[in-house]
């Protein structure tokens, strides 16, 4: 009786240690949510670790499993997506779609897939470090607002590389037009 009774609880923990193990290989595969999240005024940027909430102008955000890196501008959170070993993370960009948000204060509830986005570079428009490139999900809102603009240039996501975003750096600090957004929503 005492063998059949030890051989059954070895049965029984077996079992059970597979349930375990079948269930813990279920719950990794689950798809795990890849949505953007909402800006918080305790937020650092990834890149150079001031406080995002602290700048006008859209926000980027990177989204990966598990994981959350914020940014204090699109500038900075696509030039730190160009590094080569951050090409490679299965992740998703976020930007504000500035044609829904006042520059000031960006909406998240407008945050828009990066990758799908247009970006307006060459307008005077203050943001944090570096250019300010006011992100957009539609091309006219972006190509309206850099028709306000004397050498505004409008680009997709796929044509930006480090190049352009020195070079949209350089013009922003060389004195782009000024051009007043003050009570402009949506810019």
């Amino acid at each position: 009786m005492n063998i059949r009774y030890n051989l059954a609880m070895r049965t029984l923990l077996v079992l059970l240690l597979g349930l375990t193990l079948a269930a813990c290989g279920e719950q990794e595969q689950a798809p795990l949510t890849l949505d953007p999240v909402a800006f918080h005024d305790t937020d650092e940027c990834h890149v150079c670790g001031m406080i995002v909430m602290d700048f006008p102008g859209p926000k980027g955000q990177e989204v990966e499993r598990g994981d959350v890196k914020k940014f204090c501008s699109t500038a900075e959170m696509l030039s730190w997506w160009l590094q080569p070993e951050n090409r490679i993370l299965q992740a998703r960009l976020y930007v504000h779609d500035m044609a829904q948000s006042h520059w000031d204060h960006p909406d998240d509830g407008h945050l828009v897939d990066a990758t799908q986005a247009w970006y307006v570079a060459g307008t005077a428009l203050e943001g944090a470090m570096g250019a300010s490139l006011a992100s957009f999900a539609d091309q006219q809102a972006a190509e309206a607002l850099a028709a306000e603009y004397e050498g505004a240039t409008v680009v997709h996501f796929d044509e930006i590389d480090q190049e352009f975003l020195q070079r949209a750096a350089a013009a922003q600090h060389g004195g782009a037009a000024h051009h007043s957004h003050d009570n402009h929503s949506g810019h």
